[in-house]
Formats: structure tokens, sequence, C-alpha cells
């Protein structure tokens, strides 16, 4: 095995270990808009009934969802309708557009 196989599977793993999709933070403002201001309100910052989101890291908040989805956590019914409705692509671009926000 010469010097540049092992580098060299690593970064075709690493490649493939990289989504194929980068969030979009517009994308995330418009779902967001739809489906989160409601309760969450429309700067993400909640109130005493919800939780603020604004300026979640990006693995919290998908976590967050992922936690509802499966029946893990949650106990809003509404919340629990909307997470199990998102996508992946809805999570990433929601998360993106989040973090992006003050708190």
């Amino acid at each position: 095995m010469n010097k540049w196989t092992l580098p060299a599977l690593f970064a075709a793993a690493m490649a493939l270990a990289v989504p194929v999709h980068a969030a979009d933070i517009a994308a995330g403002k418009a779902k967001a808009s739809d489906t989160c201001s409601d309760c969450h309100g429309e700067d993400g910052k909640g109130d005493k009934k919800f939780p603020g989101i604004a300026g979640m890291p990006v693995e919290k908040f998908t976590q967050g969802i992922a936690d509802i989805q499966s029946g893990k956590s949650g106990k809003n019914q509404k919340m629990i309708k909307v997470a199990k409705q998102l996508s992946a692509d809805d999570v990433a671009n929601l998360a993106a557009y989040y973090a992006s926000l003050k708190k």
C-alpha cells in the first residue's frame, strides 16, 4: 500500500458523509412562517408558553425534532403533528434558519 492510499480512502469516505443538500436559510424562513411562527413567534424567541428557538445550534434543533418525530419526547400535540410532517430537508432548512437568528 503506498502512502496515499489511506488518505485517499479517508477523503472518499468524508465526501460520502457530507450531506447532498446544503441547508437553505431562505427556505427555512419560509417554512418557519408556515409552521413554527404561530407558537414560537416570527422572531423565534417564543414566550412564556412556548420556548425560544432563535439562535439554537443546528445539532440541538435537529436532535429535538428527531426526538419528537420518533416519539422519544414531546407533549404538545400540535408540535408532534407539525414535526412529523417535516421532511429531512425541512428540518435542515429550519435548523439553519433558527441558528442564524439572534437569541
